[in-house]
């Protein structure tokens, strides 16, 4: 599964509608309302690239009020049972 985060500059009255219909939107896993710089962060999880470039560059521009977006596609992920993982390795 490939995991994307965008984050999204939305109007500011439109934030609680975007954010849930990006939430409904197939292969968006998560949406968080979050401060600083950017109103909303979504969580895209999908099995192909391609449905990241349908979901961000097609569906999420129609979605009212998104002014500007930021995609991050993930290359690997961190987990604290990871790294704890990593240093168990050969130790008994």
């Amino acid at each position: 599964m490939i995991t994307t985060i965008v984050l999204i500059r939305v109007e500011p009255t439109q934030i609680p509608n975007a954010a849930k219909m990006l939430a409904g939107v197939e292969g968006v896993a998560e949406v968080y309302s979050v401060s600083g710089d950017w109103d909303l962060v979504a969580i895209v999880r999908v099995p192909q690239y391609d449905q990241i470039a349908r979901v961000v560059t097609e569906v999420f521009p129609a979605v009212p009020g998104i002014q500007r977006t930021q995609t991050l596609t993930a290359f690997r992920a961190y987990s604290k049972g990871d790294l704890q993982q990593a240093w168990d390795i050969g130790v008994e």
